[in-house]
C-alpha cells in the first residue's frame, strides 16, 4: 500500500508542476502584479523608514518566498500556514542560535537552518526560505543582529503578513487562480467572484 501512496503523491506533484508551468499569460501576469505589489510595499516602506530608524521590512528570503506563493500558488510550500510558520519558527531558531553561538559563524550558520528544517517538518510548516530568514539572523548585518528577537516581530513576521495580504487578494483576481488551496478562503473566493459576475 505505500507504494501506491508515494505513485499517488508523485502523479499530484506532477500535475502542480505541469498546471504551474503552463505559459497561461493571464496568470503570468497576476503572479507578477503580485510580486511587485509585495516587495514594492516591502521595498517602499523600507526606503522610507531605514533612514530615520532601524526599522527593516525587506529581508532576502521574502524574494524566494514570493516565488512560491505568487508564482506556485498551489504548492503545500506557499500555503499561508507554511510562509508564517516557516519564517516565524525559523527567525526564533536563528535568534536564539545567534546568542548562543556568537562567535563561531560557521556552527552557527549550520545549526540554525538545521534546526529550521527539523521545526518546520515537526510543526508541518515546510516553507523552504524559512532556511534563509534562520541564516540571516545569523550571518546577517550589525542591524540586523542588535534587533535581537525583534527580528521575530519585524521585519520577519510584518514583512509575511504583508505578502500574504497581497497574496490573498492577487492570487484570487480570476476564476482558475485559487489561494490558498484549502480551507475558508473558498467560501471566501466563491462570494466574492459570485458578487463580481452579478455586476
Amino acid at each position: 500500500m505505500p507504494t501506491e501512496k508515494i505513485k499517488r503523491s508523485y502523479r499530484k506533484t506532477k500535475y502542480i508542476l505541469y498546471k504551474e508551468t503552463l505559459v497561461n499569460f493571464r496568470e503570468k501576469f497576476w503572479s507578477f502584479v503580485g510580486s511587485f505589489i509585495g516587495i514594492g510595499t516591502l521595498a517602499y516602506l523600507q526606503s522610507q523608514m531605514l533612514p530615520d530608524s532601524d526599522v527593516l521590512f525587506l529581508i532576502g528570503s521574502f524574494g524566494a518566498s514570493s516565488v512560491l506563493i505568487y508564482g506556485i500558488i498551489q504548492s503545500p510550500l506557499a500555503q499561508p500556514r507554511n510562509l508564517i510558520g516557516g519564517h516565524v519558527i525559523s527567525a526564533i531558531v536563528g535568534v536564539t542560535v545567534a546568542k548562543f553561538v556568537p562567535d563561531i559563524l560557521w556552527l552557527a550558520a549550520a545549526l540554525s537552518v538545521s534546526f529550521s528544517i527539523i521545526l518546520m517538518q515537526l510543526t508541518k510548516t515546510l516553507h523552504p526560505p524559512g532556511g534563509a530568514t534562520a541564516l540571516i539572523a545569523v550571518t546577517g548585518s550589525a542591524q540586523i543582529k542588535n534587533l535581537g528577537y525583534w527580528y521575530v516581530i519585524s521585519p520577519v513576521l510584518s514583512g509575511v503578513l504583508i505578502l500574504l495580504v497581497v497574496a490573498l487578494i492577487f492570487n484570487n483576481m480570476t476564476v482558475n487562480r485559487y489561494y490558498p488551496i484549502h480551507g475558508k478562503y473558498h467560501k471566501f473566493r466563491k462570494i466574492i467572484h459570485k458578487s463580481l459576475n452579478n455586476k
